[in-house]
């Protein structure tokens, strides 16, 4: 690997624990509940707890004597266990969906300056071809590509054409 790609790999590791490190134990615990919940494990435990008590309940395994017969105590045990763990998992899905945000800010940021870089070059490179006299075909496309791109056009323009498409849908 380059060095540049071994540069990139350490800052967006440090980025990681940092941002790890930063996060509240509210946030680590919720984290924490929804990786175990979504493990096999959790599944298994699950299935030994909820098969007890079904066959203890319903007299298949008559080592107890049953105390929920109606099965509503271990219904309405279910039903807490499934509002607290959508819980964590929309707090996790939060902390995710924020930590995505930054990447997409970031990303957006390095695109737009790889985009400037870029035109500039077309432009020192056209300049290089006018000053030695080399012809291309393409003079026309190229004046286009040394005019930078406006972001805020091209989001009016993605825009503009999302409502003539559903317009003409309707």
């Amino acid at each position: 690997m380059t060095r540049t790609l071994d540069r990139n790999i350490d800052a967006l590791v440090d980025r990681t624990k940092h941002d790890l490190a930063k996060s509240g134990l509210q946030e680590r615990v919720a984290d924490a509940i929804t990786r175990f919940a979504g493990s096999m494990v959790f599944v298994y435990l699950h299935l030994a707890f909820f098969g007890a008590w079904i066959a203890v309940n319903t007299g298949i395994l008559p080592i107890l004597r049953p105390f929920d017969p109606s099965l509503v105590v271990l219904a309405m045990i279910a039903s807490v266990e499934a509002i607290f763990l959508s819980t964590f998992v929309l707090i996790s899905q939060n902390r995710m969906a924020a930590a995505d945000d930054k990447r997409a800010d970031l990303n957006l940021q390095i695109s737009l300056l790889h985009e400037h870089e870029t035109t500039r070059l077309i432009a020192l490179v056209s300049e290089l071809a006018h000053k030695l006299d080399v012809r291309t075909q393409v003079d026309d496309e190229i004046e286009e590509l040394k005019r930078d791109v406006q972001p805020e056009r091209v989001m009016e323009r993605i825009e503009e054409r999302g409502e003539n498409l559903l317009q003409s849908e309707n």
